[in-house]
């Protein structure tokens, strides 16, 4: 089934994960129209995102509405539609509005190719400023969350230890 979801007014637009350090999912999710829709995507396709936010939003004006942190936690049960793939990201002056455009990963066909005549699930929304930036805000610290890096060689240290090579 492919899911297709166009929203123009967003109530929710976040990043959050589940699971511990080291073992984290990470979901982007919408909720507008009464619809929740919950996206699986990679650590650096969150931080992708949130850069490019920060990156238009130094070009315009400040938000002068922005959701409370306490609204920006994702909202159980999580359960994904599909798996984030391509991402388009744009801003529309008419509206003052970010456009999101978020695509499930492709298939590959039998030669290991990407399948560029399977259809895929997308979601298109419009965020406001506010929401950009504490989007954007959330992320960075989702992602700062996560695992310290060891001092000595920058790897990840997991919370049950950590096998330095710098250190042997």
């Amino acid at each position: 089934m492919t899911i297709f979801h166009e929203f123009d007014d967003v109530d929710k637009f976040t990043v959050g994960t589940v699971g511990r350090p080291g073992a984290r999912t990470f979901f982007l999710q919408i909720r507008a129209e009464g619809t929740r829709v919950a996206l699986k995507c990679e650590k650096q396709q969150a931080a992708a995102i949130a850069q490019y936010l920060n990156k238009v939003l130094a070009d315009l004006p400040p938000a002068e509405d922005r959701p409370i942190d306490g609204a920006m936690e994702l909202t159980e049960p999580v359960e994904p539609v599909f798996v984030l793939g391509p991402i388009g990201l744009g801003y529309d002056r008419s509206t003052d509005k970010v456009l999101l455009q978020l695509e499930e990963v492709g298939e590959l066909d039998e030669d290991g190719e990407l399948d560029d005549d399977a259809v895929r699930g997308h979601v298109r929304i419009y965020v406001t400023r506010g929401q950009a930036a504490a989007f954007a805000a959330r992320a960075d610290q989702v992602i700062e969350s996560g695992r310290p890096d060891c001092t000595w060689c920058g790897a990840p240290v997991d919370p049950d230890g950590h096998a330095c090579p710098r250190m042997n």
